[in-house]
């Protein structure tokens, strides 16, 4: 694993949230991000490695080298900093308290099967995206 990217753990098999990966990837200019489902073995090691409480986290988790970690609406915002174009709109909704972000954050990702459907298995990356996913 580079050391100097960051990890995007995500629910594998969510319409959405595969549709936010790909949205990453394309706005992803300065190639910080790597990926990996939160299904993975990777995942669950880098999720127990962290003690993340993955009961109640279950769409998407960002890792910052060593042992830092943003979950729900921060890790959504985090991510957003870093790409082209949403780095102001991510800075300026960090002001809304976290507690009303993930309220929304959590509707959302409770919902997003049902809106959006659901894979049967996890994304297979293509031939040239298969670099950002780890394994």
């Amino acid at each position: 694993m580079e050391n100097s990217k960051q990890i995007i753990l995500f629910d594998g098999v969510c319409n959405l949230c595969n549709g936010a990966i790909q949205f990453i990837i394309k706005h992803d200019e300065q190639d910080v991000f790597r990926y990996a489902p939160l299904q993975s073995d990777l995942g669950k090691k880098l999720i127990s490695q962290r003690n993340i409480d993955s009961s109640n986290i279950d769409s998407i988790i960002l890792i910052e080298h060593g042992v830092a970690f943003y979950i729900k609406s921060d890790a959504a915002l985090e991510i957003g900093k870093q790409l082209k174009g949403y780095k102001t709109i991510s800075s300026v909704l960090q002001w809304i308290p976290v507690s009303i972000r993930d309220i929304v954050y959590d509707f959302i990702a409770r919902n997003r099967y049902k809106w959006y459907g659901k894979k049967e298995q996890c994304m297979i990356p293509t031939p040239e995206l298969k670099a950002k996913f780890l394994s």
